[in-house]
Formats: C-alpha cells, sequence, structure tokens
C-alpha cells in the first residue's frame, strides 16, 4: 500500500502495512482531518503563543495540532484542559466557526466533509483486496488518498453509496471498459480531431461511435432526453470496449495504454468544488485554447502540451455525453523517462523517485528547472495562464528518478490574456505553480530532509528565467510580502461559483 508514514505523526504503527478494521477508521479519520485542518488554519485561524496552537478568529477558541505540512491530531482547549477532537467534532467546530465568521448557514459541505471521510475508509478498506498497477505511471496515478491538501472535502463523492462509485475509483486502482453507444449522424456533435474515438469500437451504417463513463451513464441515463433518442433510434447500446482502461487521479479521465490515448468524460458529481461536466461554454472554446497553449508549449526544450484534441456528443445531451480526446504519453516523453504525477510525489506512492534520492538539492534543482520556466514562457511570450496545479503536471524521470522532463494538460483550466487582465492571469500562475505546487513539494522536501531550505533554488530559478527573458511580474513576486492562497473552505461554505478564485495572502517564502 502507499506509505501512510507521509502524514507524521499520524498512525506510525500502520506504515507498511494494510490497516483493517478499527485502524481503518484511525486511517480515515486521520486522512481526511489533514486537508480540512490546512483549510481551518489557513482561512480562519491565526497563530497563538503555543507551538501548534491557533486562535479561531471568529470565536476566539483554541485550537491545538501535532506537524505542519499535514496537520493531525487536532486538540479544542476547553476547561483549562486540551480535548482530542474526532473528525465528527471537527467537522462541527468547522461549520459553528463558519457560521460566526460569515453569518451564513450550510447543510451541503458538513455533508461533504463526511463523505469524503467516509470514502476514504471504503477506499482504504478496498485496497486490500486490490492489486496496484505495475507501471510506474499508473500507479502514481492511482496513489492520492489524502487529495487536493487544502480542501476540505477533497474525497467526497458526490454523496451515494459505495457500491455506485468505487468500481470507477482509480484510488482502488479501478480498471473497467467503457460503455460504447452510437449516435445517429444527423445528432452528432463535434469539433477537433475525434477519429481516435473510431479505435473503440464499429458502429452501425449511418451512425457515429461514442464511448461513454459507464458511472457517467448510470447517472444521465434514465434523462427523458437520453430515454427518449434511445426509444426512437438516435442512440444505440454498442456493448463494452474490448480492453479496460485506466482512471486517472482526475477520476473522469482515463488512460488507455495500449492504444496509448486520454478520453475525459463528463461526471455529474461534485468533486472538490465543481459538478464535473464537459461544459458547453467550455467544449465551443476548447479548440481555440487548446491551439494557443500547444503554441506556447512549441519552443525549444523538452516540455510538453498534451492536446486536448477534440470533442464528440449528441446535440440531445451535448454536456452529458460529451467526450474530449487528449493526446498520450508515448510521442511526447524524452526517450527513456518515466513520467510521474506530480501529486503522487507529493503524497508519497510505492516507486516514488523521492524514496531513494541520494542528493535532494540537486533532485530540486532539475525538477525546477523542468517544471518553472515551461509555465512562465507561456504567460510571458503568448498571454497563457496554465493551471500548473499539482494534479496538471507530471514530471518524467531517468533510471536514476532525476527529473528530465514536464508534460502538462487540461485545456479547461487555461485562461488567456486578455480575456483576463495580466494581474488576474499573473495572481492566478502565482497560486497554481508556487502555492499548490511548489510549495507542497517543498514542504516535502524539508521534512525529509531536515537543514533543507528549498526556497533559495526556487528564488534562482525566477531571477535566471528573469534574467534570461525579462518577465517584470518576477521582481514583483521575490519582494512580495504575501502571496495567494486559495479559500476553498469559504468558497464552499458561501456556495461561490466553482471556477471563482478567492485569496487569502500568505507568508511569501520568496521574500527577504
Amino acid at each position: 500500500m502507499d506509505r501512510v508514514d507521509s502524514l507524521p505523526p499520524l498512525l506510525p504503527s500502520l506504515a507498511g502495512q494494510d490497516p483493517g478494521g478499527s485502524d481503518v477508521a484511525e486511517a480515515a479519520d486521520a486522512y481526511a482531518a489533514a486537508p480540512l485542518l490546512n483549510c481551518l488554519l489557513r482561512e480562519a485561524a491565526e497563530p497563538a503563543e503555543d507551538p501548534g496552537a491557533y486562535r479561531l478568529k471568529a470565536s476566539g477558541r483554541l485550537l491545538r495540532v501535532r506537524g505542519a505540512r499535514r496537520p493531525a491530531r487536532p486538540e479544542m482547549h476547553a476547561a483549562g484542559a486540551w480535548h482530542r477532537l474526532t473528525h465528527a467534532e471537527l467537522v462541527k467546530l468547522t461549520a459553528e466557526e463558519l457560521r460566526r465568521a460569515t453569518g451564513l448557514s450550510n447543510s451541503e459541505l458538513p455533508t461533504e466533509m463526511t463523505d469524503s471521510r467516509d470514502t476514504v475508509a471504503a477506499l482504504l478498506t478496498a485496497r486490500r483486496r486490490a492489486t496496484p498497477p505495475g507501471d510506474p505511471y499508473l500507479r502514481s496515478e492511482q496513489s492520492l488518498i489524502t487529495g487536493h491538501p487544502h480542501h476540505p472535502a477533497p474525497k467526497a463523492r458526490g454523496g451515494g453509496p459505495a457500491t455506485d462509485w468505487l468500481p470507477y475509483a482509480p484510488e482502488a486502482y479501478a480498471r473497467f471498459p467503457l460503455e460504447l453507444l452510437a449516435v445517429r449522424e444527423d445528432a452528432v456533435v463535434e469539433d477537433g480531431d475525434t477519429t481516435a474515438l473510431d479505435a473503440f469500437g464499429q458502429a452501425p451504417p449511418g451512425y457515429r461511435l461514442l464511448p461513454a463513463h459507464p458511472w457517467q451513464l448510470g447517472l444521465v441515463g434514465a434523462r427523458p432526453e437520453i430515454r427518449a433518442a434511445f426509444r426512437d433510434g438516435r442512440l444505440l447500446r454498442l456493448g463494452r470496449t474490448p480492453r479496460p482502461l485506466r482512471p486517472t487521479a482526475a477520476i473522469r479521465t482515463l488512460y488507455a495504454p495500449e492504444d496509448d490515448l486520454f478520453v475525459k468524460f463528463s461526471l455529474d458529481v461534485r468533486i472538490t468544488n465543481d459538478i464535473r461536466r464537459l461544459w458547453r461554454h467550455d467544449l465551443l472554446k476548447m479548440r481555440g485554447t487548446d491551439a494557443a497553449t500547444a503554441a506556447a508549449f512549441a519552443g525549444p526544450g523538452p516540455a510538453a502540451w498534451l492536446s486536448d484534441r477534440g470533442y464528440r456528443t449528441a446535440d440531445f445531451a451535448f454536456e452529458e455525453l460529451a467526450v474530449l480526446v487528449r493526446d498520450g504519453l508515448r510521442a511526447h516523453l524524452v526517450p527513456g523517462a518515466t513520467p510521474l504525477l506530480a501529486a503522487a510525489l507529493v503524497e508519497g506512492f510505492d516507486g516514488s523517485p523521492l524514496d531513494g534520492v541520494a542528493d535532494p538539492s540537486a533532485w530540486w534543482a532539475a525538477y525546477l528547472r523542468h517544471v518553472v520556466p515551461p509555465v512562465l514562457h507561456a504567460f510571458a511570450r503568448h498571454g497563457v495562464v496554465v493551471e500548473a496545479h499539482l494534479q496538471n503536471v507530471l514530471v518524467a524521470v531517468d533510471a536514476a528518478g532525476t527529473p528530465v522532463q514536464a508534460l502538462f494538460r487540461d485545456a479547461e483550466g487555461v485562461k488567456l490574456l486578455p480575456a483576463v487582465t495580466r494581474e488576474a492571469g499573473w495572481e492566478r500562475l502565482v497560486y497554481c505553480l508556487l502555492v499548490n505546487h511548489l510549495a507542497e513539494l517543498a514542504a516535502l522536501l524539508a521534512e525529509r530532509h531536515p537543514g533543507l531550505d528549498p526556497w533559495p533554488a526556487v528564488r534562482e530559478e525566477l531571477i535566471r528565467y528573469d534574467r534570461e527573458h525579462d518577465l517584470p511580474e518576477i521582481a514583483g513576486l521575490l519582494a512580495a510580502p504575501a502571496v495567494p492562497g486559495k479559500t476553498n473552505l469559504l468558497l464552499r461554505w458561501t456556495g461561490a461559483d466553482g471556477a471563482d478564485a478567492r485569496y487569502v495572502p500568505l507568508p511569501n517564502p520568496l521574500a527577504g
């Protein structure tokens, strides 16, 4: 199983073994508490005098935790003593604090927090009976038990029973075939290059093949417009693909290893902040966004963009049945390199190159050299803001585990100037690349290698880029007292749109 000792001092007795029974419940509480505590401490608390203690801003109550990167074992001070909080009590405390802070009530988010914890318990149980993929890349994509480290409910699955979603969960090492539908040609809507979809099966004359995610088909298949299409022959069922696909960390994006192809679907389930549909407005602008991003990554150097080539759907269920085709890996990888999900490096997984790194400073310098300049170049020279957060970046390593390439993905999250202002685009870039991505990996390296300060190397990489390419925002970033931290807890509590981005100032680790 994946390293549970990556959450120190969380459950050291479970390191290297499969939790079971009460151990699963304890592990699930700890995994679910860590990102929730990160949100609560970032957005609603301030440090108190005692080490590890925080004062909640709205109520003034004292909260104490163990650990910094992944806080654990929360305690609240009451009646002159510290009292350990269960996950359920932490959820209640968080809800009370947010009601005081905002004046708003919210019954949905506490339910999602509980669902996220119960999902982790189901995943830990399922992994005891499952075999992880042998391929390191797939193992990295399917390794995330904690998930987003600053979200109150990163593993929520819509509140349904585990039997509905567990067969499709990447964290349970799922692999499954696609449902094959056929759409009558006069009802097909598509844009871009979708020819790769036709290799999944054979549509009858007058129809086009439309692969479907079985979970999504179960969610939307009974809707009147889709049932009507099945009845009148606009939509046919053809069976399933002969080979299974692997869900990636994004859950609704699947990888077909034999075909070296990614396919992304709508999924009418809230995952973190959003209902995960392929929304019409995003699909209609996808080709233009992807083309601009691909051009931004076409320059010298090994960095690669995995293009979203095109989409296909049905006019009577445009968003519900949409499927998007994304580039595979092999045509983009440098020879001999193994791609790994950046988020998996932070969380820890069996086979991580960080487990055996001999010189962490050299490894980190190589990582920064391959990840940072392509994102800055896309912004500076092409006006493209890539969402370079942990789940959108693959880092390819050589046989020694040293980073030699970075691959970026997901045109849906890309912003283009001047559709967004330069200031807003830079803020988004800094949050995704620096706060969501580099800060997480830097904290892990510092935790594993006491005495290592990862931030001078980040400063040096930024200064080097500015010296060679003249990006004025870099000087401002290096001198700024704060950097933007996204407020996922408050966003969900206030019911903000999932695409909104609101930030709180965090101390800038690059300053000075």
